[in-house]
């Protein structure tokens, strides 16, 4: 194996690497926003669902996570795995990623008080 092949194989896995990066970013962001949303929700059952999702997709290892991404619809629906690696990888990263956003989002809102906010939004008026 000669270097020329290596830097190949090396910057192909790289282009991959960016791709899942961007993707990831893309769906995971604003999934974040609508779970932390949906966590800070004052209706019972919706802050129940979210808080369920981001506990079980933080308490559960990347790994299996795509694992159940990947093999899950052969399991469950008898569909065949193919050639679908990429689309899995991005699915799993994403909704990891964004209960992990959510809980991010939602303690930076909390954080930040009702006057706070009012006094930026006077000061930006005028």
């Amino acid at each position: 194996m000669n270097f020329l092949n290596m830097l190949e194989q090396i910057s192909s896995g790289m282009l991959h690497t960016i791709l899942i990066f961007f993707f990831t970013l893309i769906f995971s962001l604003p999934l974040g926003w609508i779970v932390a949303f949906g966590r800070m929700s004052k209706n019972k059952i919706i802050s129940g669902i979210t808080a369920f999702f981001i506990s079980i997709l933080r308490g559960t290892p990347l790994m299996l996570q795509l694992m159940v991404v990947f093999y899950g619809p052969y399991f469950l629906f008898n569909l065949p795995i193919g050639n679908w690696r990429f689309p899995a990888i991005i699915v799993g990263f994403s909704i990891n990623y964004a209960a992990y956003f959510a809980e991010i989002y939602r303690s930076g809102i909390s954080v930040v008080c009702v006057d706070a906010i009012c006094f930026v939004i006077e000061n930006i008026s005028m």
